[in-house]
């Protein structure tokens, strides 16, 4: 599990470095699997549908919900190593 923190760490820190900004639904799973791989499962209310950016992260967040972090992880690097294929 160490090797896999280590490349989900690496992985993150590659995105903070992309040389373009990525689309909102890459942006999104990209939060999400985050979230889920450090926190776990959604927690706290839901925001108000008018606050569009918080309303839209929590539901991407709240459809990983029962993931469990080690599969999060995995398929956090592999949408970053994707993510950096296309966005540098």
């Amino acid at each position: 599990m160490e090797d896999l923190k280590e490349k989900f760490e690496k992985a993150k820190e590659r995105v903070f470095n992309l040389k373009q900004k990525p689309d909102n639904d890459t942006l999104l799973k990209l939060y999400a699997l985050y979230k889920q791989a450090t926190e776990g499962d959604v927690q706290g209310d839901k925001p108000s549908v008018w606050a569009m950016k918080d309303y839209a992260k929590y539901e991407a967040w709240e459809k990983l919900k029962g993931m469990p972090s080690k599969k999060a992880m995995e398929e956090y690097i592999a949408l970053v190593e994707e993510t950096v294929k296309k966005f540098g």
